[in-house]
């Protein structure tokens, strides 16, 4: 049971902090909706299209699928073997899978297709012996966009019922798994599995309702426990996919698997929902959940070298990893980039749990670094400050330049003040808000160095990034 597995020890073998004389080497990969799950000393994601993709140090990947034909590794006879699926979909591809390990030491993919267009869905599942595969379909487990009765023995309706897509697939803290799966539609749904089979138990319909109705714009679900703070972390993705869609990463906690779920003011997820008769009502929902990350970039300043595109646009669909060896949290996302339209790549960023209990994202990619132990003198100079606001928007938030003065100051761009404490603990007072997070230092493409960070999130859900102005500096 190697997919998070929350009673268990697992390990991570990651690279040794960079050295200001050593350059990470990164392979990207396309990807999109990947879901992570560690074989060994491998990571592996999957994605929407039968795509999947493995490194061992979450930085160089290699691509191993792509594309839902007849040749493909995962399920080489695919049209052939998920037929059913498809003919209920109406479609000729499948969305964002998710993949785990049972007792029995088989993989478990729990593949979906959909239409698009409505929420006529298609669930099921097809194991291997092999991660890589191939895969034997085993059935569907649930299916939706019926014009009459659906699973749960109701008549269907899309603005109250779950899109049978975006499964998750985890062991809670005391060993029951679970599903968490939904998007758009009549919201987001958790129901518990068989341990053994990984079929879902008897009578329970479509499961229980966490979040969404009214086709609010919210999907891609997966959870994580943390042992360190006691709390199961269900991640969202706001908005739409393309470059337009205004993608963007949330979280809300619970202390129980299947909720209910809060954010970071204690608002109810369950009440985060669209407008009945209103299509897509994004400004019902925004204030819910804390944002991690949305559109951005960081602009290079005339002292640093030229960037083009040092930002993301429409990061979403995450998967997240803890390491419970070295007590490590990393989110694995798909993006696209400024000036880039559509195209889009797997990215891994580390994450931190704050005084709070909140997890805050590092702002720059994985590069094999470690959180260390940081002086005033190590923090103090000029930042690129984003803000990720609370919106769904397609707008690019763009870097402005403050300083972290050596008298516990912030002036230029926006005014206030800074903390560090125990070595690495960063807390900032921006216009009266109070951000929480860490000091981190890592590598920066844009201007090829190590450079000084802050990550931090406001009890309002707001996070606010800093990457330190290096001008090419080691």
């Amino acid at each position: 049971m190697r997919k998070r597995t929350l009673t268990a020890v697992l390990s991570l073998s990651l690279l040794a902090a960079c050295s200001s004389s050593s350059v990470p080497k990164f392979n990207n990969v396309s990807v999109h909706d990947p879901s992570v799950i560690k074989v060994n000393d491998t990571y592996y994601v999957f994605g929407s299209h039968l795509a999947s993709a493995k490194s061992k140090d979450l930085m160089d990947w290699k691509q191993i699928s792509s594309g839902v034909e007849d040749g493909n590794v995962l399920i080489p006879n695919v049209t052939e073997e998920l037929s059913a699926a498809l003919n209920w979909a109406q479609t000729d591809t499948l969305w964002a899978p998710d993949v785990i390990q049972l007792a029995d030491g088989k993989f478990y993919m729990y593949y979906n297709a959909c239409r698009g267009d409505s929420p006529l869905s298609a669930m099921g599942i097809a194991v291997s012996s092999k991660v890589e595969g191939p895969y034997k379909d085993m059935g569907i487990i649930l299916k939706s966009g019926m014009a009459g009765a659906g699973n749960d023995g109701e008549r269907y309706d899309a603005t109250m019922k779950p899109n049978v897509v975006d499964p998750d697939v985890f062991f809670d803290k005391d060993g029951k798994l679970w599903m968490v799966y939904g998007s758009y539609s009549g919201g987001i749904f958790i129901m518990e599995l068989d341990a053994a089979t990984g079929f879902p138990l008897p009578d329970q319909g479509y499961g229980k309702k966490l979040l969404g109705a009214n086709h609010a714009r919210i999907e891609g679900p997966y959870m994580l426990y943390s042992p360190e703070t006691d709390y199961y972390y269900l991640f969202l993705s706001y908005g739409g996919l393309d470059a337009k869609g205004g993608y963007n990463i949330r979280v809300a906690r619970s202390k129980n698997p299947d909720g209910p779920f809060e954010d970071s003011e204690g608002k109810a997820m369950l009440d985060a929902q669209g407008t009945k008769g209103v299509l897509f009502d994004d400004k019902a929902y925004s204030p819910y959940g804390v944002k991690l990350m949305g559109n951005f970039e960081f602009l290079n300043t005339d002292g640093e070298p030229a960037a083009i595109g040092a930002g993301y646009v429409s990061p979403g669909h995450n998967s997240a990893y803890y390491d419970a060896k070295n007590g490590d949290y990393y989110l694995i996302f798909h993006t696209r980039f400024p000036g880039r339209g559509e195209e889009h790549e797997v990215r891994v960023h580390q994450m931190f749990m704050n005084k709070d209990g909140w997890p805050v994202v590092a702002p720059h990619r994985y590069s094999g670094e470690k959180i260390g132990e940081y002086t005033a003198d190590d923090i103090i100079g000029e930042y690129k400050l984003v803000n990720h606001g609370k919106e769904i928007t397609a707008k690019i938030a763009q870097s402005q330049l403050i300083q972290l003065t050596a008298d516990g100051k912030i002036t230029g761009a926006a005014k206030g003040t800074w903390e560090l404490s125990d070595a690495h603990n960063a807390e900032l007072t921006i216009d009266g808000a109070v951000y929480s997070g860490v000091f981190l230092r890592e590598w920066n493409e844009a201007v090829s160095s190590n450079i000084m960070t802050f990550t931090a999130v406001s009890e309002a859900g707001i996070s606010i990034w800093g990457s330190h102005v290096s001008a090419g500096k080691k």
